[in-house]
């Protein structure tokens, strides 16, 4: 059932996401956007549409594409020469190898600003009060409350004297992933004008280890599943969940966040099922 919901939403996102381009000229930054939107798994707008449904909300899709919007940016940012400098992204050129470094910049910053467009437009949802709790809510998870300061920290401990904790990194992953997926998990509580702590424990829990994953792949992942390169953190002397904890043990606790995030799903019943299976598939997946 979880697969068969990805890949729907995922053809739903990607229909609003280039609807929204459709008027714009075929310039460069503009085929940019078009190309780093396309594909990815859509996670994060997965979340909002189950979500949404779970809160009785039946159009939840201005705010899903919004999130793959800004994921999309972060993307571009992220893999540019200044930041993490890789060639490869879902199998593709990255944004600045395809063209060029000025045009991934101006092509990140106008999908971030269509996020926020996406979230502001009245087809968003009816109140404008929802739509500024939306708005504000992305702006602090993506900013340096957030994504921004996940990646500020990433950066610093490049260069820092010493590999960072356990702790440091726990903290890091929060803004730099976990951030995103809350925003994503809790919007259809808001969307529905309802309590979002239990979404919210259960996005905590799995963003982190989503993230862990990620470290386990980038250890025993195959780059043509992944989509990018891996070994680049063994490489670069970075500390991972893995080299702190060892494979097994970052498997280990993996597993153990995703049964408190699916026990984070009680009080929603069997009507969360499908995002009790997203929690399984992001210990399980590949890429």
């Amino acid at each position: 059932m979880f697969q068969e919901r990805l890949k729907e939403v995922a053809g739903l996102v990607e229909t609003r996401l280039q609807k929204a381009l459709a008027d714009d000229a075929n310039q460069p930054v503009t085929e940019a956007m078009r190309y780093t939107l396309r594909g990815g798994k859509r996670l994060r707008a997965f979340l909002v549409m189950e979500s949404a449904r779970l809160h009785g909300i039946k159009d939840a899709l201005n705010a899903a594409a919004a999130v793959e919007a800004l994921h999309a940016y972060s993307l571009v940012h992220d893999d540019l020469p200044c930041m993490d400098d890789d060639d490869l992204r879902r199998g593709q050129p990255t944004i600045h190898v395809k063209w060029d470094q000025a045009t991934a910049v101006l092509a990140g910053d106008a999908l971030q600003t269509l996020a926020f467009d996406l979230l502001s437009d009245p087809a968003c949802h009816h109140d404008p009060a929802v739509r500024i709790a939306l708005v504000s809510g992305m702006a602090k998870a993506s900013g340096i409350r957030g994504m921004v300061l996940g990646q500020a920290l990433d950066i610093a401990a490049e260069t820092a004297p010493d590999p960072l904790t356990l702790e440091q990194i726990t903290e890091l992953q929060a803004g730099k992933t976990g951030a995103l997926i809350e925003w994503s998990a809790t919007a259809g509580a808001v969307l529905g004008q309802a309590d979002t702590t239990p979404l919210a424990t259960y996005a905590r829990d799995l963003g982190l280890a989503f993230q862990i994953w990620d470290d386990v792949l980038d250890v025993e992942g195959d780059a043509t599943k992944v989509g990018k390169a891996v070994g680049k953190d063994s490489d670069a002397g970075k500390a991972t969940f893995v080299s702190l904890l060892g494979l097994d043990g970052a498997k280990a606790r993996a597993r153990a966040l995703i049964d408190d995030a699916e026990a984070a799903l009680v009080p929603y019943g069997k009507d969360a099922e499908t995002l009790r299976e997203c929690a399984r598939f992001v210990i399980s997946r590949e890429m």
